[in-house]
């Protein structure tokens, strides 16, 4: 009788199939999610792939004038012989660290102060005429000044970088904490935690989403803002390639070095989508960015 009962439930499992049924369900999932992930990059490459369609066949069809836009494949041409060179691993580092100086550097300041000019009020009353008058200057239009006051080494350029990247951060960051949903901050202080929790367990989590937005605008910003800036006294760097490649009519080396500017601002983006998402893990999973 024992062994009966033993056998049947067996064979029920056989037939239902717990276990195979589930590798079979994960198998049937796998294929969809990975076609899906296929169908969303081919559709954002497809934009990428006809300009480059379009940017390839217009100097030779005599649309434009090839010495002005010569083809893309002349260009990428000219980006492997500066990679060979080892130019443009020069020139790319160069401005990575200048650029990843004063990006690391507007977080550690900017998110801090935000943090506290949104919390306290006695704080934003304080420093609120300022942020007016410096987030409205440009930080191009400030380069001479820095340049004057700070030389024309990499002081300069991580400042300038660095003022520019503060402003999305700390902006974003202030308005971070103070639109962080009154329901979530009545109910918290309804269970009776003190300020400093309050701000650790409530406002924090909250802010984070937009905090984050401020940091991607700042990585975008850190990148165009230095190409700028090394195009007046650097001696290397991606600005200096492009402005050096300009006045020697080099132009696809010139366009080599604008692509690299934008292969790298996409790179770092997405690193920072990355990171965000990990520091937001407890949110619902929304479409991709």
């Amino acid at each position: 009788m024992s062994t009966d009962v033993e056998v049947r439930p067996q064979a029920g499992r056989a037939v239902t199939g717990s276990n195979p049924g589930n590798g079979a369900a994960g198998h049937r999932i796998r294929p969809d999610r990975l076609l899906r992930v296929l169908r969303t990059a081919a559709t954002r490459s497809l934009a990428v792939g006809l300009l480059l369609a379009v940017w390839e066949a217009s100097p030779r069809l005599g649309l434009v004038d090839r010495t002005f836009l010569p083809p893309f494949s002349e260009v990428l041409d000219a980006w492997f012989r500066l990679l060979q060179s080892g130019q443009l691993a020069t020139d790319t580092r160069a401005s990575l660290a200048r650029s990843l100086s004063g990006f690391g550097l507007a977080v550690a300041v900017g998110v801090p102060l935000g943090l506290l000019i949104g919390w306290y009020r006695a704080v934003a009353d304080l420093l609120s005429p300022l942020l007016e008058l410096f987030r409205n200057t440009a930080a191009l239009a400030l380069l001479p000044v820095f340049v004057l006051i700070l030389g024309i080494g990499e002081t300069s350029k991580i400042s300038i970088v660095l003022y520019a990247c503060l402003w999305p951060i700390l902006l974003n960051t202030i308005s971070a904490v103070r639109t962080v949903d009154p329901t979530l901050l009545r109910l918290a202080r309804s269970l009776g935690l003190p300020p400093l929790r309050l701000f650790q367990k409530v406002i924090l989590p909250a802010s984070v989403p937009v905090v984050f937005t401020g940091i991607r605008l700042a990585g975008a910003v850190s990148i165009l803002v230095l190409v700028a800036a090394e195009m007046v006294g650097a001696k290397a760097g991606l600005g200096y390639l492009i402005n050096a490649s300009q006045y020697n009519f080099a132009i696809p080396q010139m366009y080599a070095g604008i692509l690299t500017v934008s292969v790298i601002g996409v790179a770092f983006n997405q690193l920072l989508v990355v990171v965000e998402r990990r520091f937001t893990s407890w949110r619902p999973a929304r479409g991709p960015s």
